[in-house]
């Protein structure tokens, strides 16, 4: 179980399971979203953390209709999408749904020690941060998913692919203020409270209960993410020789104990922070942290790195920063969804 769940927040959960469940079996087999946004959230990996405290949705509803949610098995490999309708019910909007893992609520500790090579002083103090559960996306933001909302009227900008090809890359050359736009109407659509994650959110996810400075350990290799594989970290091993040169497919390398897919490298990923130069007063409950900015303007944080930087700016705590409205072909973004209980 990941550290600090508790039986009430899986209690909690199945609550909410549910509530889901009552009138999804009242409805005819043939009207009834494909699959659940709580089943089979164990991506490729079935890891014992996530699924220890995630229920099954296919347990929870057996007995209470005879035909169920479509299996995880059944479904297309590597699609990035989840097909939740919410109030929408309409192609486009279904097309822009993401894929959402399940978090349970935990204690972490945000920030980097004096001692992880390449850390920087805006990663100070290490803080503890107490997360509620949430749902974060298991892939970034698609071209797929992003022209899907435009072409529903829901976003404005057309970003350019750089001539690397659209679909299931992750959609690059957006702002904050683009990603705004999005979650915006998604809100619209489903009337489910989507949102950027905030950055404990973002680094407690990237973590995924560990403490070293990738979530792959002390080290991290172009075999576990698209980076800029000319440099070393720390004498690692992290140098192969490999640049790609551009973005990947969402879910090209393998996912982190989480089941969450690109969290280091490939893309920037915005979040709902303003920046500020060190964690001092920073908020202890994983809130978005968005009074006294730093800047004027309101920089924005950015997480994870992407695929033209070196390996230490793939850390789980290394912090970047950009103007909101910037759009750059690094970066991209992932979406969270609030939970009700």
């Amino acid at each position: 179980m990941v550290p600090g769940a508790r039986p009430q927040t899986v209690q909690a959960f199945q609550s909410v399971l549910m509530a889901i469940a009552a009138p999804i079996t009242a409805q005819p087999a043939s009207s009834r979203p494909p699959s659940s946004d709580f089943s089979s959230r164990r991506g490729h990996a079935g890891i014992v953390p996530v699924v220890s405290v995630i229920p099954d949705m296919s347990v929870l509803m057996a007995g209470l209709a005879s035909t169920l949610a479509q299996p995880a098995a059944s479904r297309p490999p590597s699609s990035g999408f989840s097909d939740r309708r919410g109030h929408a019910g309409t192609i486009p909007v279904v097309s822009a749904i993401p894929d959402m893992v399940c978090l349970p609520g935990g204690r972490f500790l945000m920030g980097s020690p004096d001692s992880e090579a390449g850390r920087r002083d805006n990663e100070d103090p290490q803080h503890w941060v107490q997360v509620p559960p949430f749902e974060i996306g298991r892939y970034p933001i698609t071209f797929a998913q992003w022209d899907a909302c435009v072409a529903a009227g829901g976003c404005m900008h057309k970003p350019d692919d750089e001539g690397w090809g659209r679909g299931q890359r992750p959609v690059i050359n957006v702002s904050w203020e683009d990603a705004q736009e999005y979650v915006r109407w998604l809100c619209r659509e489903t009337g489910e409270r989507w949102r950027l994650p905030t950055e404990a959110e973002w680094e407690y996810a990237a973590r995924a209960g560990t403490t070293t400075p990738f979530s792959t350990g002390a080290c991290i290799t172009t075999h576990q993410a698209n980076y800029d594989g000319n440099y070393d970290y720390n004498n690692c091993g992290a140098k192969t020789g490999v640049l790609l040169g551009q973005t990947q497919s969402v879910g090209s390398y393998p996912p982190n104990p989480w089941g969450l897919y690109d969290m280091h490298g490939n893309v920037w990923e915005w979040v709902e922070d303003c920046w500020h130069d060190s964690y001092l007063g920073a908020p202890a409950d994983g809130s978005a942290w968005t009074k006294n900015c730093f800047w004027a303007r309101e920089y924005r944080v950015l997480r994870g790195g992407a695929w033209l930087y070196v390996p230490r700016y793939l850390r789980s705590a290394y912090r970047g920063r950009n103007d909101p409205g910037n759009r750059y072909y690094g970066n991209g973004f992932r979406v969270a969804r609030t939970l009700f209980f």
